[in-house]
């Protein structure tokens, strides 16, 4: 077999687990892993690992609104040097991403966008009755609730809102888990300044609470939901004991932020 490209001797990263072997790329596309055949270009990946490309289900790349702190055009280059070809983008902008108005602005700004991107709809306490409609738009990834604090409206902190957020629509919601009312009444804990007092203030109760609320809710409902940014032990056993309804994911620089 002929081939434009051949990354040669990495270990390749599949479905069924690492293995060593050669893949076969032609017109931009891989076609073999394992493959055998001269090519144009060879690049020796031995020493290297090959990954598909990452897709990201949780980025804030702050457009419109907060642009000071990134943009879509420099978060999407950014994520395509790190390997990443598609992105899910948060809605707590300025405004959020909650209408779709809002949806259709942030489709077009993302015509400066380097890789694939999808955009969530952020519930609300007054969007509820919308979210069906909102989730099917061309261009968005789903639903994401904001269990605690977040920006603008998009705080949803009550069960009787959850549930209706829950009620509404069919695709698998994204929660960010945290307890309102336990952040606020441990608020004191917090010094300003000192990022150490994060998960003090944020602890890791405050995650178990909003955890066992929105699972007991979802069921309720028969939602699926997706439970993002899970950092505590019991949190994953927790969510293990209800995989028929509940998925989650960690992120890889909570490894790297131990004091």
């Amino acid at each position: 077999m002929t081939f434009d490209l051949l990354l040669s001797g990495g270990t390749v990263h599949t479905p069924g687990g690492p293995v060593r072997a050669d893949v076969g790329v032609r017109d931009g596309r891989i076609v073999e892993i394992g493959a055998r055949g001269d090519a144009g270009r060879v690049i020796d990946c031995t020493g290297l690992d090959i990954l598909p490309g990452v897709i990201d289900s949780q980025v804030h790349f702050r457009e419109p609104g907060l642009m000071h702190k990134e943009d879509l055009a420099s978060g999407s280059r950014a994520a395509v040097m790190g390997g990443v070809t598609a992105v899910f983008e948060m809605p707590n902008t300025k405004p959020n991403t909650d209408s779709a108005e809002a949806i259709t602005d942030k489709l077009t700004r993302a015509k400066t966008m380097f890789c694939d991107h999808a955009f969530y709809v952020g519930a609300t306490n007054h969007n509820a009755r919308d979210l069906a409609e909102l989730e099917r738009m061309p261009g968005t990834a789903g639903v994401k609730i904001f269990m605690g604090a977040s920006t603008g409206d998009l705080l949803v902190s009550e069960d009787a809102r959850l549930a209706e957020v829950l009620a509404s629509g069919h695709r698998r919601v994204a929660i960010h888990a945290e307890d309102e009312d336990r952040m606020n009444a441990r608020a004191d804990e917090r010094i300003e300044g000192d990022p150490s007092s994060h998960p003090v203030w944020r602890d890791d109760e405050s995650a178990l609470l909003a955890t066992r609320r929105i699972l007991r809710l979802a069921r309720e409902a028969n939602r699926r939901i997706h439970i993002l940014h899970v950092t505590t032990p019991a949190e994953l056993e927790y969510i293990a004991q209800h995989k028929d309804i509940a998925t989650c994911e960690v992120t890889p620089q909570h490894l790297t932020l131990a004091g």
